[in-house]
């Protein structure tokens, strides 16, 4: 048993070196948009009390019934890795009375979430998101403003056929009148739907329009939105009016009621073309009722979530090339005791300098340092023997021509910064 051999638990991923880089890549995109937009970046715990989201996702939502990582702790209370990001976002906006600031708190985070569910294509039980949380307006301008983030977010990124699904899912009042209207649709065709469908009828029906296997048992159904009073009907004209405005393409999908309990009014997912079943690539709503239940002052909130594997999946599937790892700036070849020691001096000040810079560790020859080079994409190698030790200079060539020429040892710092 000494020698086992471990391997990563099922439904996670190592991304390595080379893969990293992507990625790195898409978290600069989605720090430099936010910064843009005016978003301040929140750290939360990657666990919270269970009873967090138990209140704040739903107790009816398959994330809480089926999907959640949840433990005792040594105190033998009940904690639960964080499915989602925006309770533990409303926790912290709550305890830390972010609510006492004059403007509209606006907050962005990335970081991995956990959930059981079965390992597909572009999911995993541990998986990353991206999202933006805003507090403290009902301003349907901000809904506009939150969609059109996600939605620069994936062109500047160079995911095509891009969209967004839009919806209002009104008020508590409001769903209770359509869930009456919903009911007497879904009643007469009861015993002919799965048994998740069945479920949620008695406990939330509107999510049954969310089922993926019955979809097409529900033409006819009754459509929300004509269920909107007055309020919840002029704030959604007033999201179109916004992104009409922008220039954002949407569409109005009067099914779409997301899966988690806690929207009101606007409610919106993004869609990707060309990748099958799989073309949700994120979404989210507004939460006007969720501090007030999270234990704080009654504040509006609008925000979503993006998967960040999926974007990963898409771009892949679109022929998109993310920029991978940047290249080396220079590489350091050392040739004698004594150039050594010199390339150790000297590559300590090119970092120090913000300079890129390799060498060898491995004892090679010149020839298998130059292959290493190349593999590393470096700019220049730089090659110091001693002969040019002892005449102060070092030879600097160019990868990319082949011209080589000699340098000053102490003017190669400002020769490559």
């Amino acid at each position: 048993m000494a020698n086992e051999k471990f391997e990563k638990p099922t439904g996670t991923q190592d991304i390595l070196p080379g893969a990293v880089e992507k990625w790195q890549f898409i978290e600069e995109k989605a720090r430099d948009l936010c910064r843009r937009y005016n978003y301040r970046e929140i750290r939360t715990p990657i666990f919270e009390q269970t009873e967090l989201f138990e209140r704040g996702v739903g107790e009816t939502t398959d994330i809480v019934e089926k999907e959640m990582y949840t433990f005792k702790d040594k105190g033998d209370r009940s904690m639960t890795l964080r499915p989602e990001g925006t309770a533990g976002v409303v926790r912290a906006y709550v305890q830390n009375k972010l609510y006492g600031e004059p403007d509209v708190t606006k907050l962005y985070y990335m970081g991995p979430m956990f959930r059981y569910e079965r390992p597909q294509a572009g999911r995993y039980r541990q998986f990353h998101q991206f999202g933006v949380e805003v507090f403290g307006t009902a301003d349907p301008a901000i809904d506009a403003e939150v969609i059109a983030l996600g939605y620069s977010f994936y062109k500047e990124l160079g995911l095509n056929g891009v969209k967004a699904e839009i919806n209002s899912v009104g008020t508590p009042e409001v769903r209770a009148a359509y869930r009456s209207a919903l009911l007497a649709f879904l009643e007469p065709m009861k015993e002919n739907l799965c048994s998740d469908c069945q479920s949620r009828m008695e406990r939330n029906p509107l999510r049954v329009l969310d089922c993926k296997k019955d979809q097409g048992k529900f033409d006819g159904a009754p459509s929300i939105l004509d269920s909107l009073d007055e309020e919840c009907s002029t704030h959604f004209e007033k999201v179109k009016g916004y992104l009409d405005a922008m220039g954002i393409e949407y569409e109005i999908n009067p099914r779409l009621v997301r899966g988690l309990d806690y929207y009101t009014h606007t409610a919106f997912e993004f869609k990707a073309q060309g990748i099958g079943a799989i073309d949700t690539v994120g979404g989210g709503g507004r939460f006007n009722g969720l501090v007030d239940q999270i234990g704080g002052p009654d504040q509006p909130g609008i925000g979503f979530g993006i998967g960040l594997e999926r974007i990963q999946l898409i771009l892949e599937h679109q022929g998109v090339n993310l920029s991978a790892a940047k290249p080396l700036d220079v590489y350091l070849v050392a040739l004698g005791e004594a150039a050594e020691r010199e390339v150790a001096k000297l590559i300590y000040e090119l970092r120090s300098k913000g300079v890129a810079a390799e060498r060898d560790y491995l004892g090679r020859k010149m020839k298998a340092q130059m292959k290493s080079a190349d593999r590393l994409q470096a700019r220049y190698t730089a090659i110091l023997g001693e002969d040019e030790l002892a005449r102060g200079e070092i030879a600097l060539k160019s990868m990319e021509t082949g011209e080589q020429r000699t340098v000053r040892l102490d003017g190669l710092v400002q020769e490559l910064v």
